[in-house]
């Protein structure tokens, strides 16, 4: 039988040949001298391909250098998947960042309510106040103050107003500072639309109990949102049509050549803004494909992975190609947090900074693992370059970056157009967490001058963009990791299908076997 085993063999080396490159297979696999490629030359083939090496065509253009940047997917998927996201996910476990206060009863400012989502995934359940750690509880009143003496004799509720949301001692010569933070807060320039948390509107909501994942909203509604956001907020003329978009009229062979050449033209501040939009709805997309309704029993409901759906919306012959370019988007948007955070990182390391929950030793814990995730991140050696933007004539500069501000902050608002509540309580904490990474990243003068025992009046962070920020981009973070399981399913449906049919071809010979010895 050692003939058959030879002959299986040789049908699986064979197969595996003829069904794709093996290059495409390797998660890590990249020759350290790949040149960086312009978007026109990531083009793919247009030759249609086979139904078998659809399954990794997906990933087999995820490679490479990044545009606009000197960063390449494999250093980020290496550092990401072993370093960042074990620390990002023990850290967004914390109490500190597991309850955000949103309001998501607020009306959309642009067109009339198309009215809730009644799918039952859609909903979320808000967090009773009474399962709110007090200090957290106590953001709402002020951001410094003298802690409470736990042996006092005071109630909860007074606790709650003289507890900080970050809890610190101020000293007398601090008070002043304080006064003018405050005064500066309120004129500082951001750019989202800040829910304002003492509305009545507003609720606390665990995330870790209403989760990002595949609620069944879909459609006309939803397309509206994102395209209200890529056609009125991303620079783009009317004349100009995105590739893919839905209510768009059709563009029959277009593949989206004339965006891109008009894309390439704009100046790096505009490119950089739709990359980041691009990204982060490629990051949303990738949660909704990985926690994916699978079966709606009886009992439980099953979530899980659609490689289906994860195909439609990524893989190069569904997409004409946007599905690369997508994904390395998403990259890009990664680079863009994972530089604010390692620029904010001074903010935290001051002694007198507590993520404050009541909870002295919880608090010092969460602190401790935050200090270690900065240490982690301040080792990556690409972080992008923000100095490379806005750095023209001081004019000019500061209308772009004004106008860039007031684009990203109108997105921001759109967001209370989304007719699923979880769809909006994700979509709102991540345009957030974006928001302010981006403050961050143009406060660099604001945040060298820091001072070291007081608040900043030139610098501060609201609980709620705390919150934000690291959850945000633990989303981000997330989104990559999975990236790795999806290649990993794809291969193994791709491994199924060579020894399915290797195993076809090894009955064949068998039967030829027996017809020859009649």
């Amino acid at each position: 039988m050692m003939w058959k085993a030879t002959i299986l063999a040789f049908c699986v080396l064979l197969l595996a040949l003829l069904f794709g490159n093996f290059v495409c297979l390797g998660w890590f696999q990249q020759d350290s001298s790949v040149k960086p490629k312009t978007q026109q030359s990531e083009q793919p083939s247009k030759a249609s391909p086979s139904p078998d090496s659809q399954d990794q065509s997906c990933f087999c253009h995820l490679t490479g250098v990044l545009d606009d940047c000197f960063c390449d997917v494999e250093s980020i998927d290496v550092f990401n998947n072993l370093k960042v996201y074990p620390r990002i996910k023990r850290l967004t476990e914390k109490d500190y960042f597991r309850y955000y206060r949103v309001n998501l009863k607020r009306p959309c400012p642009f067109w009339p309510n198309d009215g809730h989502c009644a799918i039952k995934d859609c909903h979320v359940e808000p967090c009773p106040e009474s399962q709110i750690p007090v200090g957290i509880k106590s953001g709402n009143y002020n951001k410094y103050s003298k802690p409470a003496d736990p042996a006092s004799d005071v109630t909860e509720c007074e606790q709650a107003k003289n507890l900080g949301a970050i809890n610190s001692t101020l000293s007398n010569q601090s008070k002043e500072a304080f006064v003018n933070w405050e005064k500066h807060d309120d004129a500082q320039d951001h750019f989202c639309e800040l829910d304002d948390e003492t509305a009545p509107d507003s609720e606390y909501v665990d995330l870790l109990l209403n989760a990002e994942r595949y609620t069944g909203y879909k459609g006309p509604s939803a397309w509206r949102v994102w395209n209200s956001i890529y056609e009125e907020n991303c620079f783009k003329p009317r004349s100009v049509y995105r590739p893919l978009n839905p209510l768009a009229p059709s563009r029959g062979d277009d593949d989206g050549e004339g965006f891109y050449t008009w894309l390439e033209g704009l100046c790096l501040e505009k490119r950089v803004f739709y990359r980041l939009i691009s990204g982060l709805h490629s990051s949303i997309n990738i949660h909704l494909c990985a926690e994916y309704l699978l079966n709606e029993g009886w009992g439980r409901s099953i979530w899980g992975p659609n490689v289906q759906e994860f195909r439609q919306r990524f893989d190069t012959a569904e997409t004409k190609g946007e599905g690369t370019r997508r994904l390395k988007n998403l990259y890009f948007l990664y680079l863009i947090e994972l530089r604010a955070l390692s620029k904010v990182s001074p903010y935290f390391e001051r002694a007198f900074v507590n993520l404050y929950t009541g909870d002295r030793q919880e608090d010092g814990n969460t602190k401790e693992l935050l200090l270690q995730f900065f240490d982690e991140i301040k080792t990556f050696p690409m972080h992008f370059d923000e100095k490379s933007m806005f750095a023209g004539q001081k004019i000019e500069a500061k209308i772009l970056k004004e106008e860039f501000r007031l684009h990203f902050k109108n997105i921001s608002r759109i967001m209370d157009c989304v007719g699923c509540s979880k769809c909006r309580l994700w979509g709102k904490l991540q345009t957030q967490g974006l928001g302010t990474a981006l403050k961050i990243l143009f406060s660099e003068k604001e945040i060298q001058n820091l001072p070291e025992h007081s608040p900043s009046k030139g610098f501060q962070l609201t609980r709620q963009e705390i919150v934000a920020l690291l959850n945000g981009f633990g989303r981000l973070s997330t989104s990559i990791q999975q990236l790795h399981s999806f290649r990993l399913l794809l291969k193994d449906n791709r491994c199924s299908v060579v020894l399915d049919k290797a195993e076809e071809m090894m009955q064949r010979l068998e039967g030829s076997d027996e017809t020859d010895q009649m």
